[in-house]
């Protein structure tokens, strides 16, 4: 293995300081002269001096790192970036970063105070955090002095925190609308906690569903507990006609205990999922859902780190639209 080019080295060679040296590599040139810096530049290229990348933007006064947190949670059972919403996001927010000019980390934590670590340890222009709860973010939005954007944030006011979410509400509400006009009148809700964003869903369908009954069944945050409590209240279950989950993973599974019963969907039992992940195009039979674009988050997350950064204006919360996604998982009765 060639021994590696100190810029001691280069800097003794060409008679130079080592700051002088280093403020070449690292793009700080005004102050020195042109002749100078060809001449380092020259001797760089000769003796194929590869630079520290990590070294070189932690120098600049603007990394042009941004840094993507994803709560590591409980329910995801160490399998967090494999969720199919989360890296949905992920590949989109990759692009979009990429398309304007930014390197995008990535860290998974349940930690909080992790964040701020990560943030300082790589000087970050800023961040984009997915999954933490609102106290989190506001012990965050008082020690951190870099922009950030949350996704799906739950707040009861602004609290001047730039939250990125979508219409979950209505989104519920189109699903129920859509099962009772499919002529069901009882349905199973199917959520791990019956707080903030799934709430919002939940109530949504039940204003959606008029009239019709609703069950709601808390789930385990654990795939085996889950299919044990759908064991548990299988009769109940068979009292409803359908069945809307919060999420796709939770009716794609649900779906598949379903069949493993005897009991087809939709024929048997029709179910709608939530999210439009591309498990829904996988499942047989495919999955009805409620789609939200992730591209668009994506680019409303450059957006808005871009404004913060020019001072334009406060942080603020803005909600994308959701629509429904109709497949083969709901029959007509």
């Amino acid at each position: 293995m060639a021994e590696r080019v100190r810029i001691a080295d280069l800097a003794e060679e060409l008679g130079l300081s080592t700051a002088t040296v280093s403020n070449v590599i690292h793009g700080k040139t005004k102050k020195i002269s042109d002749e100078t810096v060809k001449r380092v530049q020259a001797l760089l290229e000769e003796r194929q001096y590869i630079p520290n990348m990590a070294g070189i933007l932690l120098a600049r006064n603007n990394s042009r790192i941004i840094g993507v947190v994803v709560c590591n949670h409980e329910k995801y059972e160490g399998k967090v970036l494999e969720d199919a919403f989360v890296s949905a996001s992920l590949n989109a927010l990759l692009f979009e970063l990429d398309k304007a000019g930014y390197f995008m980390m990535i860290k998974a934590t349940q930690d909080w105070s992790e964040v701020e670590r990560f943030a300082s340890m790589w000087n970050m222009d800023g961040m984009v955090l997915l999954g933490f709860c609102d106290s989190d973010y506001e012990k965050l939005r008082a020690r951190m002095h870099i922009p950030f954007v949350v996704y799906d944030g739950f707040f009861e006011t602004n609290r001047g925190i730039c939250n990125l979410t979508i219409d979950n509400f209505d989104g519920g509400r189109q699903v129920g609308a859509y099962l009772k006009k499919m002529g069901h009148r009882r349905a199973l809700l199917l959520s791990d906690n019956d707080i903030c964003v799934d709430a919002e869903r939940m109530a949504g369908f039940r204003e959606g569903f008029a009239d019709g009954e609703t069950d709601f069944l808390e789930v385990p945050m654990n795939r085996e507990g889950r299919y044990s409590l759908y064991r548990e209240n299988y009769e109940r279950i068979r009292t409803c006609t359908a069945a809307f989950a919060v999420s796709d993973v939770y009716a794609a599974e649900f779906m598949h205990f379903l069949m493993e019963r005897g009991i087809a969907v939709p024929e048997g039992m029709s179910v709608v999922g939530f999210d439009d992940n591309a498990l829904c195009e996988n499942c047989v039979p495919r999955l009805t859902t409620v789609g939200q674009d992730a591209g668009e988050r994506a680019r409303m997350a450059v957006h808005s780190l871009k404004r913060l950064w020019s001072g334009d204006g406060e942080p603020k919360m803005e909600r994308l639209s959701v629509k429904l996604v109709i497949r083969d998982s709901v029959k007509k009765l």
